[in-house]
């Protein structure tokens, strides 16, 4: 564990050239936004992650308390990161603590991530808290455990999650996670965290795309790996019809972009992509499903659009 202290003294002997508004070119043609990274220990860490995959920003999630932390990552890279926040929406105190991290400058709430069901009066908190803070919030959706007696996490999505979309029309949501990407197939009942073989058209997820302007989809992790790889045919339909609602994610564990130090030990399900960085998995399957237009906008114009940042050329 980094102490507090080192954190920020390693930060202040961080010197990394600025990135300006220009958009950056990379590998993959076109640059890439990472929506969904999780902040690691040491700013340097960050950078080996983001460089290793060819990816030129990233919005890190993390906790209320590394608001520090935070700034000292921006300090060491700048124009490189946003931030989202995350706490307890349980804890009626912390919607001041929220709130506050929105004025420091977090351009959203995530990953939410709690046993309580998706439609529960703790969530409904945390919605209503977005809508009036004017920021997107990301919940991570789970209805099968990836080791025993897990639990769920904001349980009901396929059969209550309409309802939250109807109630709360100003909420910008940003769906993630197994049971929204499953969800996809119409003949998904929860009976894998990550289910394979061709997509039945008419799942709960796709209509709530197509049918509510308050709802994206984060493409991170296995999950959003899993419904690109699993049907080609649909994957390339998929895309065109929703690509101004979905968002390039890694979610990824590696340390270097490239695939090392990744363990799945404690989501055997996941195995698949032990080894690999689960950016560059991602990125190449949507560089191999979709146009460089409709790539480009996944990537990196959509989370510009969301944030309310101007998109670099």
């Amino acid at each position: 564990m980094v102490s507090r202290r080192s954190f920020l003294e390693a930060a202040a002997a961080v010197v990394l050239p600025r990135w300006t508004q220009d958009a950056p070119k990379t590998e993959w043609g076109s640059p890439v936004y990472d929506l969904h990274f999780h902040m690691r220990g040491r700013p340097a860490d960050n950078l080996a992650h983001l460089d290793g995959a060819g990816i030129a920003k990233a919005n890190l999630l993390t906790r209320v308390a590394a608001v520090e932390q935070v700034a000292a990552v921006q300090a060491a890279a700048p124009d490189r990161f946003t931030w989202f926040v995350s706490a307890d929406v349980s804890k009626p105190e912390n919607a001041d603590t929220l709130t506050q991290a929105v004025k420091s400058g977090a351009r959203g709430f995530g990953e939410i991530k709690h046993h309580f069901a998706a439609d529960s009066p703790e969530a409904r908190r945390g919605y209503a808290l977005a809508a009036d803070l004017g920021v997107p919030i990301l919940i991570h959706f789970q209805e099968v455990d990836h080791f025993p007696d897990e639990g769920t996490w904001s349980s009901g999505f396929a059969t209550t999650f309409e309802g939250i979309l109807k109630a709360f029309p100003k909420t910008t949501f940003i769906g993630h996670a197994d049971a929204f990407w499953a969800n996809v197939s119409k003949s998904y009942q929860n009976e894998a965290a990550y289910p394979t073989g061709p997509i039945v058209r008419g799942g709960v997820t796709d209509r709530l795309l197509g049918d509510y302007p308050n709802l994206f989809g984060d493409l991170s992790a296995n999950s959003g790996n899993n419904l690109l790889s699993r049907d080609a045919d649909f994957t390339r339909d998929f895309l065109r019809r929703h690509q101004d609602k979905l968002l390039f994610g890694s979610d990824c564990g590696c340390a270097d972009g490239r695939g090392s130090g990744v363990s799945q030990g404690n989501n055997p399900a996941a195995a698949r992509l032990a080894g690999k960085c689960v950016a560059r998995e991602t990125l190449t399957v949507l560089q191999r499903a979709t146009t460089p237009d409709v790539f480009r906008r996944i990537t990196w114009e959509n989370i510009h659009r969301l944030l309310r940042l101007p998109v670099a050329r």
